[in-house]
């Protein structure tokens, strides 16, 4: 099927377009209310096989449902020159028509039901919101086991894979305590600072989740087997990947999961990591996304400490306590979450503005530039969601979200 390797293709295609400002947060507006059109199986059998071309990645699927109104039914197949019309590179287009022929949309939905599987797609109300609210959100995500209202409420908890007996107890104590607040915990079931964050939210009895680099047909590393089975069969938390199933985890696929991680989560806790470290990486990704970062301060003798105490002087908040975390979110438990998810809009044009705010200022022009929307509308909607507390004004005419 052409699919290792294939998703790495993909996420730079993505990557490359968010960094340009040319991949909006959610669906072209030509797309109507997303989120109120549940799909057909048919239809999200092309956003699967979609996924599995090598090359097309969030910028080449936001071009497409542009250019065939939402319809990936009709991209899948359409000609060469409907292809390059929707604006794909002529290379992608042909590499797209060899792969295309390869694949059967319908065979691809019935191997996730095999596999249980599910395909979760951007104009699905499961998608977690504050992943969609990323400019590169992936465009299909691959679930097994649950997601919960309350995984809205989460906290990513990442670091090195070779821990001292400092960071294990670090880890597990900040973890299970979070998960007893009910934090959900969000990791990369990688071994050492992962598998302990994973095991400890588990162990306390709440939730947790973990973002592979692979397909979910397979788990790695494969030690994390009966971990990554307890996970997805436990109903206390889910495996999550953009990577379709056959999709080894090449080094390529580390950061683009480390993105998803930080996506997922209010904020990203570093409890040791060295100077070069993945977590490092997912640290940035948060502070991108406008995510709050954390660090567990270390020993300035031990080369494992040194990426933490790099983050706190660069301005990550220092963490001796689970207080600290929850004190800096202003958040004590799940169901202050909870609460903030229920107030969120009905209204469409909300939506598609409160997906194109985070925690840095933008412009009510460049909202007005990236929306497609009338000014007058842009204006009227930004102060509808000011006076309902979910946005604030930070300047003249600059927003941000208010949490």
């Amino acid at each position: 099927m052409g699919t290792m390797g294939a998703m790495g293709d993909a996420m730079d295609d993505g990557m490359a377009d968010a960094a340009s400002g040319n991949v909006p947060a959610s669906l072209p507006a030509s797309s109507g209310d997303c989120y109120a059109l549940p799909l057909s199986d048919e239809e999200r059998a092309y956003w699967v096989a979609f996924s599995r071309i090598r090359g097309i990645g969030p910028a080449s699927f936001k071009k497409l449902l542009n250019s065939f109104h939402g319809e990936l039914a009709a991209a899948w197949k359409a000609g060469r020159a409907e292809l390059l019309y929707a604006g794909l590179p002529a290379r992608l287009v042909e590499s797209l028509l060899r792969q295309r022929s390869l694949i059967d949309p319908e065979a691809e939905l019935a191997r996730l039901q095999d596999l249980d599987i599910e395909a979760l797609t951007l104009r699905d109300q499961l998608y977690p919101p504050a992943l969609r609210r990323l400019s590169d959100a992936p465009p299909v995500l691959y679930l097994r086991g649950q997601l919960s209202p309350g995984d809205h409420c989460a906290l990513a908890i990442v670091g090195t894979r070779r821990m001292s007996a400092y960071g294990k107890l670090a880890t597990e104590r900040l973890a299970s305590e979070l998960a007893r607040h009910g934090v959900t915990i969000v990791s990369g079931l990688a071994l050492g600072v992962d598998t302990a964050a994973h095991t400890a939210a588990l162990a306390a009895g709440g939730r947790t989740i973990a973002v592979l680099a692979c397909g979910l047909d397979q788990a790695y590393p494969g030690s994390n087997v009966q971990l990554a089975r307890r996970i997805a069969t436990s109903g206390q938390g889910a495996l999550l990947s953009e990577y379709p199933p056959g999709v080894y985890p090449d080094s390529g696929n580390f950061p683009a999961r480390n993105r998803i991680i930080a996506g997922l989560a209010l904020g990203v806790l570093v409890t040791e990591a060295p100077q070069k470290s993945g977590a490092l990486i997912t640290a940035r990704y948060a502070l991108e996304a406008g995510r709050d970062v954390f660090a567990v301060p270390g020993n300035m003798f031990s080369r494992g400490s040194e990426g933490v105490n790099r983050l706190i002087q660069d301005g990550a908040h220092l963490i001796t306590g689970v207080q600290d975390i929850l004190d800096a979110l202003n958040l004590f438990t799940v169901s202050q979450c909870l609460e903030l998810q229920e107030v969120l809009p009905d209204d469409p044009l909300e939506r598609q503005l409160l997906a194109l705010l985070n925690h840095e200022p933008r412009h009510i022009d460049e909202l007005i530039r990236s929306s497609g929307l009338p000014a007058q509308s842009v204006a009227a909607t930004l102060l509808t969601l000011e006076l309902k507390g979910m946005i604030k004004q930070v300047g003249a005419m600059y927003y941000v979200l208010a949490r």
